[in-house]
């Protein structure tokens, strides 16, 4: 059978960590050649030596993608290196500080604006003329913090409600030059952001992550890589404008629903894709 995604070139943003080191392996393993894209302390040279060790194809860039110029290098090394561009996953993204707003920190959201929402901003109009030319595909990052909005997380999942407008509205610009947009809305997923001891969440948001997810347990990196494959690939062609929610149905559970999940659906499936960076990602602000 052909895979999924064949002939494919990809960047994926923030590809060295968490959801992104998956995507960027599920992506490769389909098919995709793909530019693993990070900050220049993100470990995308593993990643995408990872990719070659597993017979796959990937190229490693550095650089912060908030910068117009850094953002337009990278895209270019994409077309430079493989030839074209036909899918953009703008995965990368923070998650630096949980507090209630009164003492929520300017530098934090600083923070936030910056590699939540400009990054995605300035790789979209960085990669669109080449996306134009192959009637290529965009697929964002949002989160259900941007759907509902979560007490203590009100400034992160305002730049995800950004992410969910700005993909829809780029949906409705860019039908006319054959390129879709949709958004995938990650729930608690198993990654350093979700735990207390690596990331900025307490122990009580930790056990609430559970609870209240009917499912009962946190997702995979892998589950989520699941569907931006899916977004990204020629299935979904008459997919454009949509948020995809990825959470156990979070954004749907009343109280400690999750204590309720049947013991199987509480089971996390077995990893397909060896995974070695989950645990890491952007826990705190860093210039």
């Amino acid at each position: 059978m052909k895979k999924r995604l064949e002939g494919k070139v990809a960047i994926v943003t923030g590809g060295g960590t968490g959801i992104g080191e998956a995507i960027c392996k599920k992506f490769a393993r389909e098919g995709a050649k793909v530019i693993v894209a990070g900050l220049p302390d993100d470990p995308v040279d593993a990643v995408a030596n990872e990719i070659h060790q597993h017979g796959g194809s990937a190229t490693p860039f550095k650089g912060d993608l908030s910068h117009a110029e850094i953002a337009r290098v990278c895209v270019e090394l994409a077309v430079s290196t493989y030839g074209k561009l036909d899918i953009l996953i703008n995965n990368a993204g923070v998650f630096p500080e949980t507090n209630v707003l009164t003492d929520f920190t300017e530098e934090s959201f600083d923070f936030l604006l910056r590699h939540n929402c400009k990054t995605a901003f300035q790789m979209s109009k960085a990669a669109l003329p080449h996306l134009q030319q192959t009637r290529g595909n965009i697929v964002t990052a949002g989160s259900e913090a941007g759907m509902l909005g979560i007490p203590k997380n009100t400034p992160y999942g305002g730049t995800k409600a950004f992410n969910h407008a700005f993909m829809k509205g780029l949906a409705a610009e860019q039908a006319q030059y054959g390129v879709r947009c949709n958004i995938v809305a990650p729930g608690p997923i198993d990654t350093a952001w979700t735990h207390a001891e690596t990331g900025p969440m307490d122990k009580e948001m930790e056990k609430t992550n559970t609870q209240a997810t009917p499912l009962g347990r946190l997702g995979t990196p892998e589950e989520v890589a699941n569907v931006y494959l899916f977004l990204a690939s020629d299935e979904a062609s008459f997919v454009t404008g949509a948020v995809y929610e990825v959470d156990g149905g979070i954004t749907i559970g009343k109280g400690p629903i999750g204590e309720k999940a049947d013991s199987r659906l509480k089971e996390q499936p077995a990893d397909t894709l060896s995974l070695h960076h989950s645990m890491e990602g952007r826990v705190s602000v860093k210039k």
